[in-house]
């Protein structure tokens, strides 16, 4: 398994709560290379854009992501 499968797996298993979701995918982020943050990116927009948009944009539109 992969990292960024790693995160990913994380991310479902705790997406019930909002603060946990956020901190973990702070978390998760910091262990990615870039390419593999530009895919989370692509992935967390399409699974969870409906419910976290907002914690997506704060995450992803840091200075480091843009």
């Amino acid at each position: 398994m992969t990292m960024l499968e790693y995160v990913k797996l994380i991310l479902e298993k705790v997406s019930f709560d909002k603060k946990l979701f956020e901190r973990e995918l702070d978390k998760g982020i910091k262990q990615l290379v870039p390419s593999e943050i530009k895919q989370l990116k692509e992935w967390c927009y399409s699974k969870f854009g409906t419910i976290y948009q907002t914690i997506l944009n704060k995450i992803f539109n840091r200075p480091q992501f843009a």
